[in-house]
């Protein structure tokens, strides 16, 4: 009898102390793809359900959005931006977000116009943290998928630049308030382009350079205030310069600028600058 009691008190001792040591334990762990397909799938839904939530006017659900979108790309990439971190990552994407999210509002209320503008800002999304995933790693060593990266983050560069510009222009803002907000986007956006071609912490002459570039089209900009034509030309206009522009400084930073690729980016700008005058309202 006092055999049976030592044995059930040890092994009731045992249950309670958990299990022993050497045990394994199950637990669920996900890897930055899986982390980037539930951010993508969740700022998704947030930027569908903002026009419901608060309104045609309302800039609290852009800017939550865009807030959600560096949240979840820092808890994507926490672990590589231990040993790297920089800010840089995080402007791109929260302009993305912004000018979704400020361009749904202009976007016809129609539920199947919704859910393609809906489905492409996903896909640009995604690629985005990919892009900006590669750049963090790449800062540390050299990987063979960074020349891919650059020209995913600058396609959806001049996207965000052309949705932010158009929807300035078509807010009609007074032209001082208008300086400083396209000030701000392209000097950001045009940093961060940059950045990401030299992927260095500190580069000395940067914000001089990018600086100088920014007050060139910001200079264009306030011409085109002026201009008798509508939001969306100027702001293909505008794109088109900045594509030339900060296309050019691509190139400076690799060291090949030569007549050829320099050619091939001021005939951008020719095409844009021929577009707006044919789009241009001359009779009004």
């Amino acid at each position: 009898m006092n055999g049976i009691k030592r044995r059930f008190f040890g092994i009731l001792g045992r249950r309670l102390q958990g299990p022993k040591k050497g045990r394994k334990t199950i637990q669920l762990t996900l890897d930055k793809r899986q982390k980037f397909i539930i951010a993508v799938i969740a700022l998704s839904i947030v930027l569908f359900i903002a026009q419901f939530q608060f309104g045609a006017s309302g800039l609290l659900g852009p800017l939550i959005l865009s807030v959600l979108t560096g949240i979840f790309l820092w808890w994507a990439i926490k672990g590589d931006m231990k040993s790297n971190a920089n800010s840089s990552v995080f402007i791109l994407p929260f302009f993305y977000s912004l000018a979704f999210g400020l361009f749904y509002f202009l976007v016809p209320a129609r539920f199947l116009s919704r859910i393609l503008l809906t489905g492409l800002y996903a896909f640009g999304l995604y690629s985005l943290f990919l892009s900006q995933n590669i750049f963090v790693v790449g800062s540390i060593r050299t990987i063979a998928l960074l020349s891919g990266a650059r020209i995913v983050s600058f396609v959806i560069t001049l996207v965000s630049f052309f949705l932010l510009t158009n929807i300035i222009f078509t807010f009609h803002l007074s032209i001082f308030p208008l300086i400083g907000v396209i000030f701000l986007f392209t000097y950001l956006l045009m940093y961060q382009s940059v950045w990401s071609y030299t992927l260095q912490k500190t580069v000395v002459s940067l914000p001089l350079w990018i600086l100088a570039l920014t007050i060139c089209i910001v200079e264009v900009a306030v011409m085109l205030w002026f201009w008798p034509s509508n939001p969306t030309v100027i702001a293909l206009f505008l794109t088109g310069i900045f594509y030339t522009v900060v296309g050019l400084s691509h190139v400076w930073f690799e060291r090949r600028l030569f007549r050829g690729v320099l050619w091939e980016y001021l005939w951008v700008g020719v095409v844009v600058f021929f577009v707006l005058i044919l789009f241009t309202s001359w009779g009004k």
